[in-house]
């Protein structure tokens, strides 16, 4: 493994939202590499539970960045027109938290924290 900072982002599959998490993470927590595990809308995902499929892979993901890339923060985003999650900025905050709340319970001894992507396409802390 080559050396340098990780950080594990479980975003959105949207290519307007990757640029602007990566250049947030690298900016305020001054990692090297970040971890992209992307599906549409994981925080409403995570958030309701109902997908099992797609809550085991992004668990299975998480684990393997934590464990083989020492990523010491996990970040769950949502966004600003979300084909995945149609849900307004408001809705989508408390399913970052409900998100942020299930990462967590996975026990993996790493910060988590949620990011929004608004409508210029900017990534800032959502919680």
């Amino acid at each position: 493994m080559g050396k340098g900072k990780f950080a594990t982002a479980i975003n959105c599959m949207d290519g307007r939202v990757q640029i602007p998490v990566i250049k947030y993470l690298k900016e305020t927590y001054r990692v090297d590499y970040i971890d992209m595990i992307t599906q549409p809308g994981p925080n409403k995902i995570l958030a309701e539970g109902k997908d099992k499929n797609s809550l085991e892979l992004i668990k299975k993901c998480v684990e393997i960045s934590v464990s083989h890339h020492d990523s010491k923060l996990i970040v769950v985003c949502g966004h600003y027109n979300c084909a995945g999650n149609p849900a307004d900025k408001n809705e989508q905050t408390k399913q970052t938290k409900l998100a942020m709340e299930k990462i967590k319970s996975w026990n993996f001894n790493v910060k988590v924290i949620g990011l929004w992507i608004n409508k210029n396409w900017k990534a800032g802390k959502a919680v």
